[in-house]
């Protein structure tokens, strides 16, 4: 009963990201540079063997097929296709586990709609009557069901899936982290355990949590499984793409293998929660790319970069509708997809003669003048700088308010209102 009343405590405190807040502000996603296309590769086949005579009584030893190995600048690197887990393989593997997902934020939505789709039995846990339980009922999930709250989902689930804000996992994890235990009783019998076995697995989508553990004090248990499967890019993307039957980009890691079948579990949830390859990483070299990208190209670094153009061909005598289409809308339907789809010469090979020479005579300059820029932020990141920024502010009780003010600010800058009137000229936009 302490647990659950803390619990209820935290999960009513600002930090907690609601569904609609996540979904507006999820980024654009992050494409993993594709090398299987460019690349020559190689399959190869990988026994994974239960870890004792129990286990593979249980559960057939599983043949990987899909994987391929990239061998780039001296660097080999495995990626996991999703072509040897398919639907029904992933259902009989998951045949006696309950997914527990905590949280109905943006990876939350996305990533259990794809679960229980895929056919697995997966259940949501989020404070009884707030938003996000309301977005989950209107999402199909049924409360007493497959609808709980987080200590009722948390005792049911084989796989605790902690989709929670950073913040708001650094606010719980006092009442969480006692109910993550192999002492504890199991509702039924889970696939992944043998006599000697913990029962529970404990899932991230960000290393945020673990990582930054002196700051966040989100100290894993020693005695259960720790795995991470980060979809590049939003909840809401990884619903969509999952949709279309294209699946995004995901990496994977494990920060703890006690029962030694971590790396075969978060591949299958990998492909299960919809990804269409899975690259293998660390739990820091996850968050430190993450937050890296996010503060830089992905997101920080190119508003910063559009806000100086603009304001460069304003102060020159240039209409807003003109410096936003030489700014950012050529960019985002022209020029981007050409990068997203063949890669940076495929895009010069499309440009004209002289667009592609002043390109290319102006990157190196561009290069020099940012490389100092994004050496201190990473220093920035791994330092727990910016770790700690956003737990303080996320934990602000006036955070969603601030939050708001900031998001109006941005909204009013000439440029993006003149983007709003440039969008609406679009023809698919006119009635």
């Amino acid at each position: 009963m302490m647990a659950s009343k803390s619990l209820s405590r935290a999960l009513r405190a600002p930090t907690t990201t609601t569904a609609t807040t996540a979904r507006q502000l999820a980024p654009s996603p992050r494409l993993h540079h594709s090398l299987l296309s460019t690349l020559a590769t190689t399959s190869r086949g990988r026994l994974l063997r239960a870890s004792s005579p129990a286990a593979a009584a249980t559960r057939p030893m599983m043949q990987t097929r899909g994987v391929k190995t990239i061998d780039f600048a001296g660097v080999k690197e495995d990626v996991y296709e999703r072509s040897d887990w398919p639907q029904d393989k992933l259902r009989q593997y998951f045949k006696n586990d309950t997914l527990a997902l905590i949280g109905y934020g943006s990876q939350g939505y996305g990533q259990g709609l794809n679960l229980r789709d895929n056919g697995l039995n997966v259940i949501i846990g989020v404070r009884k009557n707030g938003k996000s339980w309301n977005d989950a009922v209107n999402d199909g999930w049924v409360p007493g069901k497959t609808l709980f709250e987080v200590d009722e989902a948390i005792s049911r689930g084989t796989v605790v899936m902690n989709l929670l804000s950073d913040a708001a996992q650094s606010e719980t994890w006092p009442a969480i982290k006692p109910q993550l235990t192999k002492d504890s009783k199991p509702p039924f019998e889970p696939t992944f355990v043998d006599a000697d076995s913990p029962w529970q697995t404990l899932y991230f989508s960000h290393g945020f949590s673990p990582v930054f553990k002196d700051l966040t004090k989100v100290d894993v248990p020693e005695d259960i499984d720790v795995i991470l499967c980060a979809p590049k890019g939003s909840g809401r993307t990884v619903r969509s793409l999952f949709r279309e039957g294209r699946g995004i980009n995901s990496s994977f890691a494990v920060f703890q293998d006690v029962t030694g079948k971590a790396e075969e579990k978060v591949i299958a949830l990998g492909v299960a929660i919809g990804s269409g390859y899975l690259y293998k990483t660390t739990f820091q070299k996850e968050v430190y790319s993450d937050l890296y990208g996010e503060r830089g190209c992905l997101m920080g670094g190119i508003h910063g970069m559009f806000l100086a153009q603009y304001q460069v061909l304003r102060e020159r005598g240039h209409s807003p509708s003109e410096a936003f289409n030489e700014t950012v809308e050529e960019a985002t339907q022209s020029l981007y997809p050409l990068i997203g789809a063949k890669g940076m010469d495929w895009m010069y090979e499309a440009c004209s003669t002289t667009a592609r020479r002043g390109a290319i005579d102006w990157t190196p300059k561009f290069k020099k003048a940012l490389l100092p820029v994004f050496r201190d932020l990473y220093d920035s990141v791994v330092d727990g700088t910016e770790t700690k920024r956003s737990l303080e502010y996320n934990g602000q009780k006036d955070y969603r308010e601030q939050f708001a003010k900031e998001m109006k600010e941005i909204r009013d800058l000439e440029i993006w209102r003149a983007g709003q009137a440039v969008r609406s000229l679009r023809p698919e936009n006119q009635k």
